[in-house]
């Protein structure tokens, strides 16, 4: 009786002592507001494993979406990944609490450029580079023999009428054309936006079949469009990889282009700060940042160190955005570029 007694009673424990262990776990949560499919599966699990906790995503598909959610009152995230315009706007509402630098040993790991490139928080006290990307060109190179441009200005070669796209996006379309009239792709001087617009109109828009920001990677793949603009995973995500060499030239221009600088941020009423903060770092531990690049089959840029780690090669290299220029909050600026996109995208 006594045996069992005892039995009894060192199961119990054991039971209880596992109990409480899951709910000391079920208690470390993280919750990520994260881009869809942004962050791979396995550097969560890994991190959930090292830091004896849980990580939940939810995720949006643009940073309007992200931010209107968060200002009409959605609470209970922790980290949320804004790009470089909207990261501005929530420094200057309050939406973001200081990163605890204690906690940031891996800073050393970011690119100067990159954080020369963040005017609006180069000292990251409120966000930590996650990824810096640009869109660049792709020519099918099974229709068009060499020959062409490799700046901006290959809108304009004829060779490519009626079998060519550009973005539905006028921060991108003007301000490369911008960029290639030798200006900025944040200016508001009326005198540049007129001139971006007129080539746009004159010289790029005869040649476009239409201003495609989405379904331009199939119409490349099936060999209807030979001169694409937009992001490169876009175009190598439709097309077979053992067709990759044969048929994709991306580049982006050396005279730069309109970039973006997606950050992780921790929300001002985050409940897991302190978890929040050493998931930031982790993700910079060079190895790990890595399995973000490889999973992508993006470029390193960001964690420049990660490269040694990576086992995949990237789609294009690094150094192609070394020139690109972020586009910056322009406030009611923006109404510059929205007046002329309009006349751009609707008229004949």
């Amino acid at each position: 009786m006594k045996k069992s007694f005892s039995t009894i009673f060192a199961v119990t424990l054991a039971a209880l002592a596992l109990l409480s262990s899951c709910s000391k776990k079920a208690e470390r949560i993280l919750y990520l507001y994260n881009w869809t499919y942004y962050t791979p599966d396995e550097v969560l699990r890994d991190f959930e494993k090292e830091f004896n906790c849980s990580v939940k995503v939810d995720s949006y598909a643009s940073n309007e979406e992200m931010y209107s959610k968060l200002r009409a009152g959605a609470k209970g995230y922790d980290i949320v990944v804004p790009s470089q315009d909207y990261v501005s706007i929530m420094i200057h509402q309050d939406m973001l609490q200081p990163l605890d630098q204690s906690k940031l040993t891996n800073r050393g790991q970011i690119n100067p450029k990159v954080l020369e490139k963040a005017t609006y928080d180069p000292d990251m006290k409120y966000a930590v580079p996650y990824y810096f990307g640009a869109a660049g060109i792709s020519v099918n190179k099974t229709k068009v023999p060499a020959g062409y441009k490799r700046d901006w200005g290959i809108f304009a070669d004829k060779r490519f009428a009626g079998h060519a796209t550009m973005m539905d996006d006028m921060r991108e379309v003007i301000g490369d054309a911008l960029v290639h009239m030798g200006k900025s792709v944040n200016t508001l001087n009326d005198a540049e936006l007129d001139a971006a617009e007129k080539m746009i109109e004159k010289e790029w828009k005869p040649n476009l079949v239409k201003f495609d920001a989405e379904s331009f990677g199939k119409s490349f793949a099936s060999g209807d469009f030979w001169l694409c603009h937009g992001y490169a995973e876009v175009i190598y995500g439709e097309v077979p990889e053992e067709k990759w060499d044969e048929t994709i030239d991306f580049f982006i221009p050396e005279e730069g282009g309109a970039s973006y600088l997606d950050s992780m941020c921790i929300l001002k009423d985050a409940q897991h700060a302190d978890l929040a903060n050493e998931f930031i770092n982790y993700i910079h531990r060079p190895e790990v940042y890595a399995k973000f690049l490889d999973a992508f089959n993006f470029p390193c840029f960001v964690n420049l160190n990660a490269a040694q780690y990576m086992t995949r090669k990237p789609m294009y290299e690094a150094s192609q955005m070394n020139n690109c220029e972020l586009k910056i909050d322009l406030g009611e600026g923006l109404d510059k570029y929205n007046e002329r996109w309009q006349r751009i995208r609707f008229t004949d």
